[in-house]
């Protein structure tokens, strides 16, 4: 966005953080979701704001709620008291899809509810798959595991799901933006694989990138369990955050988190430019 001359400002809680960002000419705001003050200078006067905060681990669904679901209404609420509402995108995450399978989906689908319950706004939800590339801390022990020789399968192997590549994301929130077509749409998203992957599938694909076999070891169904509990309890004496509990295994074990491109396709012009096979080539090089 800054290189298409755009005034940027980034609403960020450790400003250590963005150095990179407020090097390249992006006004750093330093805050979170739970400050006003912070969202008033965050919002104010702009023509769009992008809405990825977030929080991916928790012990329990409040903790997920606070920033997911309270942050969101935070931001609205502020949003609305401007005299010029700014187009709104928020990102979400494909969980919301399933909201019942944990926390997570569950809060994300409620942050999406309250875009649907303001039709005065502007705005946008997209819903990404997994994300990867350069600032992947999810998916990238995945992909290094793979170029070790080995894949940890936490549910079926057949399990079947779509990815899609940072920059690739990048530019459909651009594409968005710049639509008014995509107003009050919910939009998926994904790099374009038909039918999305399965465990075999990116095995071999890894497996062609490092140039050896990627074997797939599908974690004892106990192992992973007993592991989600003791994370809950650990995380009751300790208040640690927690990335495995019982309801994220649900959705890890989700059997289909497959989407295609229509509707994102239908009312912009964007369309995935980058392969698993090219990103995976990235993360090989980076490696080197």
């Amino acid at each position: 966005m800054l290189e298409r001359g755009f005034h940027v400002r980034v609403l960020v809680r450790n400003p250590d953080k963005a150095r990179e960002l407020a090097a390249q000419g992006a006004s750093i705001i330093v805050g979170d979701l739970q400050d006003p003050t912070a969202l008033q200078q965050f919002v104010a006067g702009s023509d769009a704001v992008i809405h990825a905060a977030g929080v991916v681990r928790g012990s329990s669904q409040a903790d997920f709620d606070q920033v997911n679901v309270a942050g969101t209404a935070a931001l609205l609420s502020v949003i609305k008291a401007q005299t010029h509402f700014p187009r709104l995108l928020l990102l979400s995450s494909l969980a919301a899809r399933e909201p019942d399978l944990s926390w997570y989906a569950h809060s994300k689908r409620d942050s999406e509810k309250l875009l649907e319950q303001a039709p005065d706004l502007d705005w946008i939800i997209m819903r990404p798959p997994p994300v990867y590339g350069p600032g992947d801390k999810e998916m990238l022990p995945v992909f290094r595991w793979m170029g070790r020789g080995i894949a940890f399968v936490p549910g079926s192997t057949e399990a079947r799901f779509s990815l899609i590549h940072i920059a690739d994301l990048v530019a459909a929130i651009m594409a968005c933006l710049y639509s008014p077509e995509t107003r009050h749409q919910i939009l998926p998203l994904s790099d374009g694989k038909p039918g999305g992957y399965n465990w075999h599938e990116m095995a071999s694909i890894a497996g062609a990138t490092w140039a050896r076999r990627v074997r797939l070891w599908r974690v004892p169904g106990w192992l992973f369990d007993a592991v989600a509990r003791l994370n809950i309890r650990v995380a009751g004496i300790t208040g640690d955050t927690p990335m495995m509990t019982p309801p994220k295994l649900r959705e890890l074990r989700h059997r289909d988190w497959v989407v295609d491109n229509e509707a994102i396709s239908a009312v912009t012009e964007w369309t995935p430019a980058i392969s698993l096979q090219e990103g995976l080539q990235e993360i090989r090089k980076s490696a080197l």
